[in-house]
């Protein structure tokens, strides 16, 4: 596993500020709204439920003991509360919350070191629209990929990740050659963007293909909602960057 530690950002020219609003956005809905992890009646009231997706009604559900397909063990689930909105519209609130100081903190550090940069070549309206268009987009992978595998539709989702899977995407194909500080494995070492986030995604696809028969959100990790921001990424920073820096230097690269 790769883990990023910084990066050069000595030809940023402007000062990020819708970043640093988004780090802010989801660190307070976690602290304040979600008492830490501790208020779940929010937390199971404001996430995006696959079942409330596919059906577009609320579903509100009593306790229940679940079973990790990973570990085998067992643990308490808290039921699902009402919606007090669209059940459509958690798709975008569930990627403002977490499910842990470690969730929390983990997606935190990726949008802090690669979403600046891609702000500052998108330019800050369009760096919004891309982030959150990703995370509803990861959002509805998870949703289809909880459908396509037949699993539990009850479960709930939530998180920055699918989001920041498609600014590491746009990262990689605006910044190809940006050299990341990564720690690879227990070595500190500076290698080009498209290698720092290569291996990450590769991992992503390999989790989720070795999840095919075990759960898409085994672990607690919601793969299919990592590949499908990613993906989601790939595609629209070509749209994104068109009339910009981003979309010259895209546009050289395809020849």
């Amino acid at each position: 596993m790769v883990l990023p530690l910084g990066d050069d950002n000595r030809d940023r020219r402007s000062t990020p500020v819708v970043n640093y609003l988004l780090i802010a956005a989801n660190v307070l809905v976690f602290v304040l709204l979600q008492g830490g992890g501790e208020n779940v009646s929010f937390t199971m009231a404001w996430s995006a439920v696959p079942q409330e997706i596919v059906t577009g009604h609320d579903v509100v559900t009593p306790s229940r003991m679940e079973r990790d397909p990973l570990s085998g063990e067992t643990f308490p689930m808290p039921g699902l509360g009402p919606t007090p909105i669209s059940v459509y519209l958690t798709l975008l609130t569930s990627i403002f919350m977490h499910g842990s100081w470690a969730h929390l903190l983990g997606n935190m550090l990726f949008l802090w070191i690669f979403g600046d940069n891609v702000e500052d070549r998108l330019g800050r309206g369009r760096y919004l629209v891309f982030y959150l268009t990703c995370g509803v987009l990861a959002s509805l992978a998870h949703v289809l990929t909880t459908v396509a595998l037949d699993q539990d539709r009850l479960v709930p989702s939530l998180g920055a990740s699918g989001a920041i899977s498609g600014v590491l995407a746009g990262y990689m194909l605006l910044f190809p050659q940006r050299r990341v500080r990564v720690l690879l494995v227990r070595v500190i070492t500076d290698v080009p963007a498209w290698v720092a986030v290569g291996i990450w995604f590769a991992f992503q696809l390999v989790s989720g293909i070795g999840l095919l028969g075990g759960g898409a959100q085994a672990g607690g990790v919601a793969y299919g909602a990592h590949i499908g921001g990613f993906l989601a990424g790939l595609v629209l920073v070509r749209i994104f960057a068109i009339g910009t820096g981003g979309g010259a230097a895209l546009a050289s690269r395809r020849g």
